[in-house]
């Protein structure tokens, strides 16, 4: 059960709306289930000669009496709307039972709770199945504001109990850190205009992939406008510094033909100026040379990154774990920019779905992930997918994202651990996906028996007491293949095993050969590094084709063809 508190000044308007046809003539039979006074309360639903401005001016009562008292000026806001909406598969509840919600809710948000002869004036109107309309003026009758701070929580809070007692089904308590829901007038508009997600929805998740990728606030606006996007911005009166902005989607404009525009904020907490200027680095960081030597280098890191983001999320850290959760979040939309195969899908699912895992109540220390963070802007420019070591990097983050479900439940974050747990899903489909056919490849191209036979000793000196399980693994054939590429590229294969094997514990792996491959396909080429210093130290130009990356990422990378917008 969802309830949407808001606030206006319009009594008569939002009354015509409840009472009306809506805008896609989906009102139907709407009528006043429960009021301050069920007798007093003219229902233009019921009663043909009751009429809106006979039941405005019931509402307004008190508000035009505190008018006068306050020479002709109308208290602000003095309009108290609160959609209430069962949850999708819910049952129908009756009339009667729409009436108990209305008043448990008024009650406890402070609207008019019970026995309070001088409450708020309310009613509620019911003109679907699933949901009623609560609506009441705030203003009391001895001339006082009602007590309404945190009504929204209030009111989630009192829906958690109204759903076990009513065995409805059980949403998620929130902590205010959820983006804002697009409101039906939005939804609307996208459906008229053939769009697949709203302007709101569209625009937040742009400026999530491109804020993970930029390096400075220059470069965030820059690659926003070169998507179409239109940028707002605005400036400190004394200063003429930025301190705040506004985005306006493609063709997305209101009534008068004028853009509609978003704040930053309003899009989502994180997405604020100051929030993004929390994690995007410095300028000094900004103005390196954006250049990889070696292509595979962006890849290797972000999985070494990811491994250290699992180790702080089982600290007892919790501002330096909350930054490292919003650097994957971050991470996450770069690995899918970054990434061609036809897993890419369900990459930018996982990224869009952990959106609401990288926020919480803690506050973040986004300094503590200053090495997630920068690995990961490296993705977003590179533009070769080195094979097993891009999957290598995937099998690393469904492990950070079931850990962070487990972080989240563990902290009582109901929405950030079912999002996390929605984000792994995704990511597992993913790996599936890609690493099917490479295991199998690696399979196909296993070494010669002697070669398998003394990587098997390898294991049984290196991790005794995992060996029998990692020999029985159905990929234990691909890790030989693996183990015999490690070898020609300059690593020892026991000494190799001892270290991947101990970063952490295999007693949970369902496949610990599994878990070894990918752990030894992100190892370096030693050989390559070697070369690559003694080309340096005799002046050797040694650069890849990736040595002159554009300035700014792909725009491409953002358009996830599920959010795609007309231009």
């Amino acid at each position: 059960m969802v309830p949407d508190v808001s606030t206006g000044s319009n009594t008569r308007g939002l009354i015509v709306y409840l009472f009306g046809p809506g805008r896609r003539d989906e009102h139907t039979d709407p009528h006043i289930v429960a009021a301050w006074d069920m007798a007093g309360a003219p229902d233009p639903g019921r009663n043909p000669t009751a009429t809106y401005s006979q039941l405005a001016k019931r509402l307004d009562h008190h508000v035009d009496l505190r008018t006068r008292e306050l020479g002709g000026k109308k208290p602000p806001q003095h309009v108290w709307h609160c959609p209430v909406r069962t949850a999708p598969g819910d049952r129908y509840l009756t009339d009667t039972e729409w009436a108990e919600v209305a008043r448990r809710i008024v009650h406890a948000t402070g609207i008019a709770p019970d026995g309070d002869e001088k409450a708020c004036r309310w009613i509620a109107v019911r003109h679907a199945d699933d949901h009623i309309h609560i609506m009441a003026t705030t203003v009391r009758a001895d001339g006082r504001r009602p007590r309404t701070h945190h009504d929204g929580q209030r009111a989630q809070a009192e829906c958690r109990k109204i759903e076990a007692e009513f065995g409805l089904r059980r949403l998620k308590s929130g902590d205010l850190t959820a983006p804002r829901t697009p409101t039906g007038a939005e939804r609307a508009k996208a459906e008229r205009q053939g769009q697949t997600v709203t302007a709101r929805h569209w625009l937040r998740e742009q400026a999530y992939a491109v804020a993970a990728a930029v390096h400075n606030e220059a470069d965030y606006f820059t690659v926003l406008q070169s998507l179409g996007i239109k940028v707002k911005t605005r400036l400190g009166p004394e200063t003429g510094d930025v301190i705040g902005y506004s985005l306006a989607a493609p063709n997305d404009t209101n009534a008068a033909g004028e853009p509609v525009w978003y704040g930053g904020s309003k899009l989502a907490p994180d997405l604020s100026i100051n929030r993004l200027r929390e994690r995007l680095p410095g300028q000094e960081m900004a103005d390196h040379p954006r250049h990889v030597a070696d292509p595979a280098a962006p890849w290797r890191h972000t999985t070494t990154a990811i491994h250290t983001a699992r180790t702080v999320l089982d600290s007892d850290d919790d501002a330096a774990a909350q930054g490292h959760l919003a650097a994957f979040g971050d991470a996450l939309y770069n690995i899918a920019g970054a990434t061609t195969g036809p897993h890419r899908a369900e990459l930018q699912a996982a990224a869009m779905a952990f959106n609401r895992a990288r926020r919480s109540a803690t506050r973040a220390d986004h300094q503590a992930a200053t090495a997630l963070r920068k690995a990961a802007k490296e993705l977003a420019y590179t533009s070769n997918e080195p094979g097993g070591l891009a999957i290598a990097l995937l099998f690393a983050t469904l492990h950070l994202a079931r850990a962070a479900a487990k972080w989240h439940e563990q902290r009582g974050h109901e929405q950030q651990a079912a999002a996390a747990e929605d984000a792994f899903r995704h990511l597992q489909a993913g790996y599936q996906q890609a690493a099917t056919p490479v295991l199998a490849d690696l399979t196909h191209r296993a070494p010669r028996a002697t070669t398998a036979r003394r990587f098997e000793q390898d294991v049984r000196a290196a991790l005794p007491n995992h060996a029998d399980r990692i020999l029985a693994d159905p990929t234990w054939t691909a890790l030989t293949t693996s183990l015999a590429h490690a070898e020609t590229a300059g690593h020892n294969p026991r000494r190799l095993l001892a270290e991947v094997g101990t970063q952490r514990e295999l007693d949970s792996a369902e496949h610990p050969a599994e878990v070894l491959n990918w752990r030894i396909t992100a190892q370096p080429n030693l050989r390559a590094q070697a070369a690559c210093q003694r080309s340096t130290v005799y002046g050797t130009s040694f650069v890849s084709a990736m040595a002159n990356p554009p300035a700014t990422p792909v725009a491409d990378h953002f358009q996830p063809q599920s959010l795609r917008r007309g231009r």
